[in-house]
């Protein structure tokens, strides 16, 4: 038996993979429905895993837009085109929406607006509040980047800021720009290093516009993150790029609420090694910031994986053992490309 903290996307994937294995399995969830929230991309790595879990790809298609082309470029023109992967924009609703009908059509048990506050590691004992609730001898916690599961288990690998703030925003009706549609465009201004300073990227197609920038500031207060009204934001988002204003402008024209967060980082490097019962999974234990944009794949082959060791009778402490290295060696690889590529 399994109990999953957090049903975003890794913890409702698995709740529902386990299900259909016949493994009985418990969701806990603080918010009161599932989540919403800004957007992202996921490549073919991402929908292989969703579609060996036993989600449709029919219903991922229903829920995301074709995206034909990444493509990036600074006032010299384009640095990088890169069509070779597959991928699908989503809302994260409507991804959040798909999982949970996947998860709701079998028989895990999803609690939501149950917040799990507290956890004796030791005993496996779990705690709403001042109130426990049923925990089982396996404990996933894929309750986010600032996971209290993590703060109990190792207080000292907080999340960490990443030197920019993010910025989302779709717009109130569908626009159409003059660029190609269905390309997910990258706009960056870089600094003497090679290393962007403030990015603008956008995407279109004849239902759905939308957009994002990073900009490299001091982080926000809480009070000035989430949902925001775009308001004294188009001042900063434009200086950020200037060398396309006209187009960023029919953008945030169209738009009248934002979504604001700091990017930020959960450290990997050093940290404990996974351990029965509690295991951390997703951004729990190794958020990245969205610059990188593989935060939601990784999060997904972490469910794949323990879903498999699970499932297979193995341990899944070793299997996020075996998912941290996949990680830092790919984000060793990528660094090195970084690097050459400046």
């Amino acid at each position: 038996m399994v109990t999953i903290i957090g049903g975003g996307i890794a913890g409702t994937l698995l709740a529902g993979a386990l299900a259909r294995a016949n493994r009985p399995v418990t969701v806990y969830e603080s918010q009161p429905a599932i989540g919403a929230g800004h957007f992202l991309a996921l490549d073919d790595r991402a929908h292989a895993a969703l579609t060996r879990l036993g989600v449709g790809l029919d219903r991922l298609h229903a829920a995301s837009h074709a995206l034909t082309e990444l493509r990036a470029a600074d006032r010299s023109g384009v640095l990088r085109s890169d069509a070779r992967t597959e991928r699908r924009l989503y809302l994260r609703a409507d991804l959040m929406r798909a999982l949970t009908e996947f998860a709701a059509n079998t028989t895990a048990v999803l609690n939501y607006g149950t917040p799990i506050t507290e956890l004796n590691s030791a005993e496996g004992t779990l705690f709403s509040g001042d109130s426990p609730v049923p925990a089982d001898d396996v404990i996933i916690a894929a309750d986010g980047i600032d996971s209290p599961a993590r703060r109990h288990l190792e207080p000292e690998r907080i999340a960490e800021y990443s030197g920019q703030i993010i910025i989302y925003g779709i717009t109130d009706r569908p626009i159409q720009p003059t660029t190609d549609p269905s390309v997910l465009h990258f706009h960056r201004r870089l600094d003497d290093d090679g290393r962007p300073v403030s990015t603008f990227g956008h995407f279109w197609n004849d239902t759905i516009s939308v957009w994002f920038t990073r900009l490299t500031r001091e982080p926000l207060a809480m009070q000035d993150t989430g949902s925001q009204p775009l308001g004294g934001w188009a001042s900063p988002i434009l200086a950020g790029a200037s060398a396309i204003g006209e187009l960023v402008e029919t953008m945030l024209g169209a738009t009248s609420t934002v979504h604001v967060s700091n990017a930020r980082t959960v450290p990997l490097a050093g940290a404990r090694p996974p351990q029965a019962p509690v295991i951390l999974c997703g951004d729990a234990d190794h958020a990245i910031t969205p610059a990188a944009g593989v935060g939601a794949r990784d999060a997904i082959e972490d469910a794949a994986a323990l879903a498999a060791a699970i499932t297979s009778g193995g341990a899944p402490a070793a299997a996020m053992a075996e998912r941290r290295r996949q990680i830092l060696a790919e984000r060793a690889k990528a660094a090195q490309m970084f690097r050459s590529a400046t």
